[in-house]
């Protein structure tokens, strides 16, 4: 009996979290890594995202884990993407209790790929690329989108970015618990491009690392989603061309 409770309590957990399954990338197809299959395979196929660990949070706003999620690794493939285009990220179903922000982030990788890098804890890379939060003291979140199906969220790349490759940060920010610290809940995952077109801009102006962009104290970090207040989106103001 003990053991067909801990079984329960297990799909529970599963079933109360999410990541992102796929996306849509310069006209194609992708499946993001898939943290309860692709461990288990004879050869893990190759992907754009990068390894999670499984769709639970991470909670410590200090730790390399707020990065890109916890055990990350580089992906060994990069999506073609040209900069001004849109990219459609689809989440599993989200849970309805787990109001908050949805934050998009990239980062210039070497010239060589992002496939065998990661940056340091200490390494300002991040710009903020879209944000979305609270609709005023209202229950409409911009992760309301992502509990009913099609689950689907959309980010431009922008269009003056310097061809390259770059590393995108994209996370939800459940705040069901965040009245105090630690108790947000941070659901980061990263993905790789390969950006084409002929801007000329490499962001040098409100760059972050993670961790390092966010803290304990910060209004968008603890905070009480429960009374009807305004929220302020942590993280640096969002990057135009």
């Amino acid at each position: 009996m003990k053991t067909f409770a801990t079984l329960l309590a297990s799909i529970g957990l599963v079933a109360a979290h999410g990541f992102v399954d796929n996306a849509t990338i310069g006209g194609q197809f992708y499946q993001f890594y898939q943290p309860y299959q692709d461990p288990y395979s004879g050869t893990p196929p190759e992907r754009v995202a990068r390894k999670i660990p499984g769709n639970g949070p991470v909670e410590d706003v200090t730790s390399l884990a707020i990065q890109c999620n916890a055990d990350s690794a580089p992906a060994k493939l990069h999506a073609p993407a040209a900069a001004g285009s849109t990219v459609t990220l689809r989440w599993t179903i989200w849970p309805d209790s787990h109001v908050g922000p949805v934050i998009t982030y990239m980062a210039r990788c070497p010239d060589t790929g992002c496939q065998d890098w990661t940056p340091s804890a200490n390494d300002k890379v991040w710009f903020k690329v879209k944000e979305g939060g609270r609709q005023g003291t209202s229950n409409v979140w911009a992760a309301t989108p992502l509990m009913t199906a099609p689950a689907n969220y959309e980010y431009a790349i922008p269009s003056c970015l310097k061809p390259g490759y770059y590393l995108v940060r994209h996370e939800i920010i459940a705040l069901h618990s965040a009245y105090s610290y630690p108790g947000a809940q941070f659901y980061p995952g990263c993905h790789q491009l390969q950006v084409t077109g002929s801007g000329t801009k490499t962001p040098s102006s409100g760059l972050v690392s993670f961790p390092g962009a966010y803290k304990s104290t910060d209004p968008g970090v603890t905070y009480d989603a429960y009374k009807a207040a305004t929220y302020t989106i942590p993280g640096p103001a969002v990057f135009t061309c």
